[in-house]
């Protein structure tokens, strides 16, 4: 046995110490999820589900466990418990894992730990929570254990436990336990559930969404109100379409973004957002979003945004290139819904630049990924050796937009602009933003999302203000 630290001298005189696995141990749930998984992965079990709850949580979780077998190693430990658990055992206190999950779930678990000394869990009969665990624990320490739990289930077990450890827990539950139980000791919450929420949701892509005014401005229709208004309600409608489809996405991902290396930091992945209420906001996203939708004008393309997007985190992001034309379609098609919603459709060399852009720019996003799991990427039909030949495409659409974009310029754009010289910039400015972007891409530099990236980087707003003047002084000047 290894020594004991010198603050933790008397671990080996402390009661042993039981510990749950769900939402304490780990920031997450390992039923919810399974059920989640079950809905997105295999619909048709869904009624099956429904009987295997009727007889009974433990039966229920002992199928779905048989049929997604946790990852234990990619799962999102409080790594603060952790370290405690092992500085306890060292010290020579004997600590059990004690959790409502199933057994095969919490075994592996155990074992990817290695420090506990018993487990107690769910077998298929007994759904071992609250004062089932209570029973069991008491049984098996009759001279008194230590209990960390963090939902009020734990009650129970704490009220027949000599000491409560409180992890995670809500402020009203760690201040009940307070007054009520002698606590060993508190982990407080790392994150607040509502934040991981709002995060989940990305408000930060919504500026994509910023595409919808494109069509107003490109035919000069500055000074008309009601289709500024129109803009507004559609840039709206597609922002709470869009976030309740990031959330589903999401949702659906979690087993895969915990096995990359940075999108196991999303909210439902690293466990700081509930994946339930994940679910029930996307219901009221949904339903906001295209209300809002039907008041701008717009509402059967988006509809039709929505499906797409659907099909693309169901089906489509798994098929190579499939998923890459998809994400690029959905971008251009943000351009036709504002036209649609402004009454300014959206020209065919609009939509032919935008076109080629936006596939340059969702190939970047997929070598990205690439490079970063340096191997075949989980969840998509890519390979690592797939690479190279995306950076290749990305270049050639993109340099065939920036063309698209100087053919305009030759005589369509006489008609419409004053000194449409000025207009020369913008070719220039996307060559030379785009040319930075597959630098940075060929660099290993570039974040898997290329506009996540120019949001963030100055260079990229340089060029966006250059832009904007050279198209000012295209309309203003004569």
């Amino acid at each position: 046995m290894l020594d004991a630290p010198a603050s933790n001298a008397d671990a080996s005189t402390r009661p042993p110490l039981a510990v749950d696995l769900d939402g304490t141990l780990i920031r997450c749930d390992l039923f919810t999820e399974a059920m989640i998984r079950l809905g997105f992965e295999k619909p048709w079990l869904l009624p099956a589900l429904a009987g295997w709850l009727m007889q009974g949580r433990a039966h229920a979780k002992a199928r779905l466990a048989a049929m997604f077998p946790p990852q234990p190693e990619a799962l999102p430990y409080d790594e603060r418990l952790v370290a405690w658990l092992r500085e306890e055992r060292a010290g020579g206190r004997t600590i059990a894992l004690a959790t409502a999950s199933d057994e095969h779930a919490a075994r592996a678990v155990a074992s990817h730990l290695d420090c506990f000394d018993a487990v107690f869990a769910s077998d298929g009969e007994t759904n071992l929570k609250s004062q089932r665990k209570a029973d069991a624990l008491a049984t098996a320490y009759p001279q008194g254990f230590a209990y960390a739990g963090n939902e009020s289930a734990d009650i129970k077990v704490w009220r027949a436990a000599a000491s409560a450890v409180v992890v995670n827990a809500s402020s009203g539950l760690a201040r009940s336990a307070e007054r009520r139980f002698s606590v060993e000791r508190t982990f407080e919450p790392e994150h607040g559930a509502l934040r991981g929420l709002i995060k989940a949701m990305r408000p930060q892509q919504w500026a994509k969404n910023l595409l919808v005014f494109v069509p107003m401005l490109a035919g000069h229709g500055w000074m008309q109100m009601e289709a500024w208004r129109h803009a507004f309600l559609a840039f709206f409608a597609l922002s709470f379409v869009a976030s309740g489809l990031y959330l589903v996405n999401d949702l659906s991902d979690i087993s895969a973004d915990r096995q990359h290396p940075r999108k196991k930091r999303r909210p439902f992945a690293s466990g700081a957002a509930s994946p339930i209420l994940g679910v029930l906001t996307v219901f009221v996203l949904l339903a906001g979003g295209f209300s809002i939708g039907a008041a701008s004008g717009a509402l059967l393309p988006l509809i039709f945004y929505g499906i797409t997007s659907a099909l693309y985190t169901f089906i489509l992001k798994r098929v190579t290139l499939l998923d890459v034309f998809t994400l690029a379609g959905l971008y251009t098609w943000r351009i036709v819904l504002g036209g649609i919603a402004t009454g300014f459709p959206a020209s065919d060399w609009l939509l032919a630049f935008s076109g080629f852009f936006f596939f340059s720019l969702a190939l970047v996003k997929r070598a990205a990924e690439v490079d970063v799991m340096r191997a075949n990427l989980i969840g998509r039909g890519y390979r690592a050796s797939d690479g190279a030949m995306l950076k290749r495409m990305s270049v050639g659409a993109g340099m065939i937009g920036a063309l698209v974009l100087a053919l305009y310029l030759q005589q369509p754009a006489r008609e419409h602009y004053g000194a449409p010289q000025y207009l020369w910039a913008l070719p220039a400015a996307v060559v030379f933003w785009l040319s930075r972007v597959w630098i940075k891409l060929d660099r290993g530099e570039m974040h898997d999302d290329p506009l996540a990236f120019a949001f963030k980087d100055p260079v990229s707003w340089a060029v966006g203000a250059f832009v904007a003047a050279a198209f000012a002084a295209a309309v203003v000047l004569h």
